[in-house]
This record gives structure tokens, C-alpha cells and sequence, in this order.
């Protein structure tokens, strides 16, 4: 008799194993041995590699050596030391599994963590992929390592699986022609026949996941259930808000549950996912059953995602879903090709997630392994520059780490106010993007562009590939929820190849910016951000990721031009404002009420009253936040009883005030310069489009939250049909 549940939980799992006889032996032997080994199963996702390495420890058990269960995961340095941990055991016994993990120390593993366990312990691992040349290759591992690789059980086993899964005789005899040994496969079919459903349809698909997926749909509790297991599908990972946020209900907890008791679902550190061939399946059937239902659910997960940038201030967990952006865009003839280190599913963001970015600009050793991979593939005037930059403060180096923690790629910002920062040096890419911003960006007081001065991947330089992504995720986190510029310049080293992409992220060809460093031509893009600010790009994205033709969807533009004034001329129409504030008509040609701040407070659609009344309860909120200010009292007093609540002459005001003429001058002056400070940080705050503050477009329909969506950066162009650039090049 057990004591423990976990013990009575162990011996139902051995009780359900079947087959795999010869890894059995081989590992039966192995216990028996006095001397040490590494077993390595491999195999792909759903063969039965963790339940093999379950019916390992059992064995190892009986053999009287319990053993040590790990996930990869726990191994990262600093983390779990397996070597302390069998510290004192004699011949002990080690289980890790899950070495497709992104977070696991894959080249550590053989190098240090291994060779550090005692003589005669047993280690068997688990991971879809063999282990690496340079492991099995190595001299000093041969006779130590053996590879077992995993594939479909045979009939008999297969039915002795479904037999101890309580699959009727009938239904095994349906279902074994479909499964063919693939343990996943088989395990749907017990999944159907434990609802009650048929396992197979009569026709014999040689599709096999997908044909018993169909089945188990089926019979699924409820339509309610269907429709959860369905929209796991569209997301790269389903967190229990997320779900409640697709199934549009309140409390998704039953169903997020029922989720994770699916044989066709998997668990990992973001929320659950189904297994990537169930998740084909899923979404295979679902395009072509109900498209309009597949178009809402990449709606409503939009609007979850972009909730996240707009309520939620936790940084880390906004980047975190950056990939579930750009995951929605994997169907686009444009950008799909170019997400594909996210596209294909949990392998796919696994890759990504083996990727870390430095949480701070990097220095020392960092640098200097950026340098060597700037001069490998930009040469070594690139390097130069690049060295020189990391003495001036205005630009800052951050790197991406591999999962070896190597530097495996990096970027470089550079914010620019409209001239070189002090002590620059002499690079052709800031003295062409000055220059365009001086004749044509039209940056104020306050703002600056930001110039992404580098960005490259150790191996595959401007390449689409994991660490390409990942930078061009970071990049948009950055633009959108940091110090956020008033433009972003985005030099590529192929500018044609990346042209549709950028037009289709909205970042316009700029010729007048492009430079040459080290014989080589960059190409460099653009994007206004005052004139199509995050939401508002979100929401294009969103629309372009579900057109049939993404340039059928136009940029957003604003319902009237807005105006960019400088901070002077901002100044100057503030000051006339105060003075016609209290005359019915006097601010029907205030230069403010095409400016952002207005725009911002009036909305879309707002009429030349709208925008009057918008400018007056702007100034007066101002206003309102000086008299609240002890060190601004005096200052509200003068302009309320000079332009507020007018006093007539300036003269009769100071006398309202007990104030001597000079004094109450002083004071009107300080207030007036203190208001328009107020409406100045308003104006530059206030987002671009004034659109971006209301709902989703019309084409959505009614009761769906407002939902821009999308993914950064700069995705690149469908080679096989090269889309037409929507807009034409800035000068």
C-alpha cells in the first residue's frame, strides 16, 4: 500500500506503459553496470520520450537506485548543480528531461554540467533532436553516450495502449489503421472513445492527427469547449485570461482546465499550447469550417495584446507577448515568411526563447564582441564607428546572448535632436539623417528621432532568423511603450528585399537618408510616429494581417491636418489664446486648435466648436493645476484675474491683487510661462491621430473590444510574389 499520492500516481503510469522493450533492456543493462552512462532518447514531439524516461526511474527504483528527476530547465547555471544534488548517493541515477527547452544550458551540458557527476552515475536525457555532432563526435564521450530514438509503436503495442485506455475492441480495430503507432495519435483516438465518440470517419485519411482531431471536435462537452480548444490554435500560447478574453466570457477557468487534461495539449513557462501537429489540424479546420470565426479570434487577440500596452505598465510581460504579435501575422503573404522563427508554433517561439536581450547597454567584453561582429560582416570601418559611439551617451549597445550566453547579435540607438550630439564622430549615416531632419523632420522642442545605427545577427547578419526577430521585436517594445521618438530611421544593408515589409509596417523608403560606410550602400526607412502614433499603427496592422490584399488597407491618417509647431510659435499662440479666452468667437483661428493637444482632447471627428471648447478646457485644466500648486498660486492668481475672470485693465487686476504694478507683472509673467509649460508637455504627450484613441474600425462587429493588433519591425518581402509598395519615397 502506497503512503503517498505521488507513489499511487507513479504506479498507474507504470501500469499504463506498453512496449518499448529494446530502450527497456538497454537501460536494464546500463542499472546493472558498475560503471557510469549517458542515455540520450530522442524523438519528435509526442512520441513518448517523458513517459520512457517515468518507466526509466521506475526501473531504476526496483534495481534499488532511486533516482533524481529534473526538467532542463533546472539545470541553467546558477539554478540546480546536479552534481551537488547526488552528492553522497552511490551510483546514482539522473533524469532530465525536456531539453527542447529554451531556457535549458544545451552546449553547458556535455562541456560542464555531465562531466562534473561521479564516475559511476546513470543519466538518461530526453529531447526531440539528437544530440549535437560535436557531442557525439567527441572522442572522450565514446562507449559513455548511447542514443535511443523513439518512433511509432508497433500493432501489437499500439493496442495493448489503447486496450489498458479502456478503448473498446470495436473502436481499436477503427482507430489503429489511423494512428499507426504514433503514441500522440493514439491517444486522441482513446481521448474520442473516452466521450463516447466514433475514432474514425469512414473515410481513411492518410492524415492522421487531423483526422482524429475532427473526431474528437465532435465530442467535446460543449460548444463552449469546441470553440476553447479551437482558439488555443490562433495563439501561439493560452493563458486562462487570454482564453477568457477569446471565448468572450468573464471566467474561462473550466475551460482553461478541460484544456489541460487534453492528451493533445502541452504545458510550458507562458500557458498551454496544443501540440504542433494538433495545432495544424486545429487550424487547418477552422479556416476553411469558419474563417469568419478564425477572423474574430485574431480580433479579440488583438485586443487582448494591445490591453496589455495600453493598461498594464509590467514591461517584462509586454515583451514577453511580442512574439504572440507577431505570431497572429504568420498567414501574411508579406510578413509570414518573415516571422518564421515564431510562425511555426511552440518549436518555433522556443528558438526565439533561447534568446535573451541585456537589460542594460552593455559594456566591456560585450562591446567588444560586438565590435568583432560588425567588423566580420560590415567591415572594419563599421567597427570603428561602432567603438567610437560607445563613448558618446547618446547612443547605447545592447546585445542578444545565445543560449551558450555567446553574444549572438546586437543593436545600437542612437537618439537624434535634430543635429549630431556633442562629440559625435564623423559618421555618414548621422550627417545624412541630420541633415534630412533638419530640412524635413520637423522635430520641436522636447523631441528626438531615434536612429537605429546598427542591428545585425552574429550569424546571419540582417537575415530573417531567431535573433533578427527577436531584435525587431525589442525594437518595437522600445517604440512603443519606452522614451517613445517622434520618428524612427531604420537603415537596412538590403533595402530592396526589405522594402514591402517596411511598407507593410508603415516605414517609408528615405533616399535622402541613405549613407555609405566601408564601400557598402544602407538603405534607410522612416516612420512618423506624432502622425501615425502606436495605437493607431497597431490598428493597421491588425487590418492588414486579415485583408485578402494588405495594401487594399490604407495607412491611418488624421481627419485634419495637424499642425507642428515649434515651441516658440507654440508659445506665442498661447499667449494670444489667453488673450481672446473670454470673447465668444476669439479662438475660432487659434493656431492650437489643429495641434495635438486639441486633437487629442476632441476627438476623430470633432467640429471648429468641438476643437474651440476643446483648447478652452485645456487652458483652464491647465489653470486648475497651478492654483493647486502652492508654488504656482500666485502666478494663477495673475492670469485669473487678467485673462480667467478678466479684471479689465491690468491695473485694476494689480489692484485686486494688493499687488504693486511691478510686482503683479512679475507674477502674470511666471504664470503665463508656467501654463504654457503645462500645454506644451500636453501637446508633445498627446498621441498623433487622434483616431488612436477610439474604437476598432467599423468592419468590426458589434460587442468585440477595440483591437489593434500587430508585431514590429521591419518584416521583409514574399519572394515568390513581390507585393506592391503601397507609398511612394519621402524626399
Amino acid at each position: 500500500m502506497t503512503d503517498r499520492l505521488g507513489d499511487r500516481l507513479a504506479a498507474a503510469r507504470e501500469r499504463g506503459f506498453v512496449g518499448r522493450r529494446q530502450e527497456t533492456a538497454v537501460w536494464d543493462a546500463l542499472l546493472t553496470a558498475d560503471r557510469g552512462a549517458v542515455v540520450y532518447v530522442h524523438g519528435p514531439g509526442g512520441i513518448g520520450k517523458t513517459t520512457l524516461l517515468h518507466h526509466f526511474g521506475e526501473r531504476a527504483a526496483r534495481a534499488g537506485r532511486p533516482a533524481v528527476r529534473l526538467e532542463a530547465a533546472e539545470l541553467r547555471p546558477g539554478a540546480t548543480d546536479p552534481a551537488r544534488l547526488l552528492a553522497g548517493r552511490t551510483r546514482p541515477v539522473l533524469l532530465v528531461d525536456a531539453l527542447d527547452d529554451p531556457r535549458a544550458p544545451t552546449r553547458a551540458l556535455h562541456r560542464e554540467l555531465l562531466p562534473d557527476l561521479p564516475a559511476d552515475a546513470l543519466v538518461a536525457l530526453a529531447g526531440r533532436e539528437a544530440p549535437p555532432p560535436d557531442w557525439r563526435l567527441d572522442p572522450a564521450w565514446q562507449g559513455l553516450l548511447r542514443l535511443l530514438p523513439l518512433g511509432p509503436l508497433d500493432e501489437a503495442d499500439s493496442r495493448a495502449l489503447l486496450t489498458r485506455r479502456g478503448v473498446p475492441p470495436a473502436a481499436q480495430e477503427r482507430g489503429l489503421p489511423f494512428a499507426r503507432g504514433h503514441p500522440l495519435a493514439l491517444a486522441l483516438v482513446a481521448d474520442v472513445a473516452a466521450h463516447g465518440g466514433e475514432p474514425v470517419p469512414p473515410d481513411r485519411s492518410p492524415r492522421v492527427v487531423r483526422t482524429l482531431l475532427t473526431s474528437l471536435l465532435e465530442v467535446v462537452p460543449t460548444p463552449r469547449h469546441r470553440a476553447a480548444l479551437e482558439a488555443t490554435a490562433q495563439v501561439l500560447t493560452t493563458t486562462e485570461p487570454l482564453l477568457a478574453a477569446l471565448l468572450d466570457v468573464p471566467d474561462a477557468r473550466p475551460h482553461f482546465e478541460w484544456l489541460r487534461g487534453l492528451s493533445a495539449m502541452e504545458s510550458g513557462p507562458r500557458g498551454v499550447h496544443p501540440h504542433d501537429l494538433v495545432r495544424d489540424a486545429l487550424d487547418a479546420e477552422l479556416g476553411w469550417r469558419d474563417p469568419q470565426r478564425k477572423a474574430l479570434l485574431h480580433r479579440r487577440a488583438s485586443a487582448y495584446y494591445r490591453r496589455l500596452f495600453t493598461e498594464d505598465g509590467d514591461r517584462a510581460r509586454q515583451r514577453a507577448v511580442l512574439a504572440d504579435f507577431a505570431y497572429l501575422h504568420r498567414d501574411s503573404p508579406v510578413a509570414g515568411p518573415l516571422v518564421e522563427p515564431v510562425a511555426g508554433g511552440a518549436a518555433g517561439a522556443a528558438r526565439l526563447d533561447r534568446l535573451t536581450v541585456s537589460p542594460h547597454p552593455v559594456t566591456g567584453d560585450g562591446l567588444e564582441q560586438a565590435y568583432a561582429i560588425a567588423a566580420r560582416h560590415e567591415g572594419a570601418a563599421s567597427a570603428r564607428l561602432l567603438r567610437a559611439w560607445a563613448r558618446c551617451p547618446e547612443a547605447i549597445t545592447h546585445t542578444v546572448l545565445g543560449p551558450d550566453g555567446d553574444t549572438a547579435g546586437f543593436y545600437t540607438l542612437i537618439e537624434l535632436a535634430g543635429s549630431a550630439p556633442p562629440g559625435a564622430p564623423d559618421d555618414p549615416a548621422v550627417c545624412a539623417a541630420c541633415a534630412w531632419l533638419a530640412s524635413h523632420g520637423e522635430l520641436r522642442d522636447g523631441e528626438h528621432a531615434l536612429l537605429v545605427r546598427f542591428w545585425m545577427s552574429r550569424d546571419d547578419y540582417q537575415d530573417v532568423s531567431p535573433v533578427q526577430t527577436l531584435i525587431t521585436l525589442r525594437l518595437t517594445h522600445h517604440y512603443l511603450t519606452g522614451d517613445r521618438p517622434a520618428l524612427t530611421l531604420l537603415p537596412f544593408a538590403d533595402p530592396e528585399f526589405w522594402a514591402p515589409g517596411c511598407a507593410y509596417v508603415d516605414f517609408a523608403r528615405l533616399p535622402a537618408a541613405d549613407f555609405t560606410v566601408g564601400g557598402r550602400r544602407f538603405g534607410v526607412f522612416v516612420h512618423d510616429w506624432r502622425r501615425v502614433p502606436g495605437p493607431a499603427w497597431l490598428a493597421m496592422l491588425t487590418e492588414r494581417e486579415r485583408a485578402e490584399d494588405p495594401w487594399d488597407v490604407a495607412a491611418p491618417t488624421a481627419p485634419a491636418p495637424l499642425r507642428v509647431l515649434d515651441h516658440d510659435a507654440f508659445a506665442a499662440a498661447v499667449r494670444d489664446a489667453l488673450r481672446a479666452l473670454v470673447r465668444p468667437d476669439g479662438l475660432r483661428d487659434s493656431p492650437l486648435l489643429t495641434t495635438r493637444l486639441v486633437a487629442a482632447r476632441s476627438g476623430a471627428e470633432a467640429d471648429p466648436k468641438e476643437r474651440v471648447r476643446a483648447l478652452r478646457e485645456a487652458i483652464r485644466a491647465a489653470a486648475a493645476s497651478l492654483e493647486a500648486s502652492p508654488q504656482d498660486r500666485r502666478g494663477f492668481r495673475a492670469l485669473h484675474h487678467t485673462y480667467m475672470r478678466p479684471a479689465g485693465t491690468q491695473a485694476r487686476a494689480a489692484a485686486l491683487l494688493r499687488l504693486p504694478m511691478t510686482t503683479y507683472r512679475r507674477h502674470l509673467t511666471a504664470g503665463v510661462a508656467r501654463l504654457t509649460e503645462l500645454l506644451w508637455q500636453e501637446e508633445l504627450d498627446a498621441p498623433g491621430d487622434p483616431a488612436s484613441r477610439g474604437g476598432e474600425p467599423s468592419s468590426v462587429p458589434p460587442g468585440d473590444a477595440s483591437a489593434p493588433a500587430g508585431e514590429a519591425g521591419a518584416f521583409g518581402r514574399d519572394e515568390a510574389d513581390p507585393p506592391r509598395p503601397p507609398s511612394r519615397p519621402l524626399p
